[in-house]
């Protein structure tokens, strides 16, 4: 078993058809992965198209499954993509 945990950046972009309530449901879901020690990072663009969040996860499959879980994803308020990111952090 590979308990290798690997980040994955989730991107939110909003749809027209973008709901509030969502919204507010999606920081729920974000405070339970907080909770669940699977979110680094998280924050809104200043544009107002969306956001994104950075998870912990295992492997990519793993990572779509708990983003497909977001109410954002799920209301279809917006679009996620979810990919592997390789981070460099410089002191």
């Amino acid at each position: 078993m590979n308990d290798t945990v690997h980040l994955y950046l989730v991107m939110a972009i909003r749809n027209p058809a973008f709901q509030a309530s969502a919204g507010e449901e999606h920081q729920v879901f974000l405070k339970d992965l907080i909770a669940r020690g699977l979110l680094d990072m998280t924050g809104p663009f200043t544009d107002g198209t969306g956001g994104a969040y950075l998870l912990r996860a295992a492997d990519l499959e793993t990572a779509t499954q708990i983003a497909h879980g977001d109410p954002l994803h799920v209301s279809g308020s917006s679009t996620l993509t979810v990919h592997e990111w390789r981070v460099r952090r410089f002191p």
